[in-house]
């Protein structure tokens, strides 16, 4: 190697150095660059179902999900992470378009207390606990109470109706710094599919 770089002309020499050194340069950036962190990558809607109670109707469902690294840090910082969900009953008709008799949206906050140290779920409606730890109180945002959509009588008894869920990060409560960097960065994209199944009223 070495007689072989001593018969090259000196231009060409310098280059080869310099290509080496660039080489040498990147490989040694791409080691001591930190490692992205883990992303958000949607919620899965596991568990699904109605059931007809003596005051209506109540939604029942389980969702697996993550929150981001960045996230968790914007808890940790003062934040205030906003949840939806979302459900749609739509009757089918046969000569007209299809009745939606009702459509609901929840949201669920997540904070977190410096002084007390302690993280904070409240459900609009007036649900509100405290948790010493972050996966306690994700646990009741991943299994949520039975959730009151529908008042009695507000469903044909009898009808088949198509229903429609989704639930994530609602991206209306974050604020505008956030949201400009949620924008274009998948950790804070957390979202369901929207997942439908059927349900006939009783």
């Amino acid at each position: 190697m070495r007689n072989l770089l001593s018969t090259c002309p000196p231009v060409t020499l310098r280059l080869f150095r310099s290509l080496i050194a660039s080489l040498l340069l990147m490989l040694t950036l791409l080691a001591v660059l930190p490692q992205p962190a883990h992303a958000a990558e949607g919620v899965e809607i596991r568990r699904a179902l109605i059931e007809a109670t003596e005051d209506g109707y109540r939604l029942s469902a389980t969702y697996g999900f993550e929150l981001s690294h960045e996230m968790e840090e914007a808890l940790q910082y003062g934040k205030t992470l906003y949840f939806y969900t979302e459900i749609e009953f739509t009757l089918p008709r046969w000569y007209w378009f299809d009745e939606k008799a009702i459509t609901k949206r929840q949201t669920v906050s997540l904070s977190y207390n410096v002084l007390t140290r302690q993280y904070n779920v409240a459900i609009s409606g007036g649900v509100y606990q405290s948790f010493p730890t972050l996966d306690e109180a994700l646990f009741l945002i991943r299994r949520p109470n039975r959730w009151l959509v529908a008042p009695r009588g507000a469903l044909k008894v009898g009808g088949t109706y198509t229903v429609k869920l989704s639930m994530g990060l609602d991206p209306n409560y974050v604020s505008k710094p956030l949201k400009v960097n949620a924008l274009n960065n998948n950790e804070w994209r957390l979202a369901s599919d929207k997942k439908s199944f059927v349900y006939k009223a009783e």
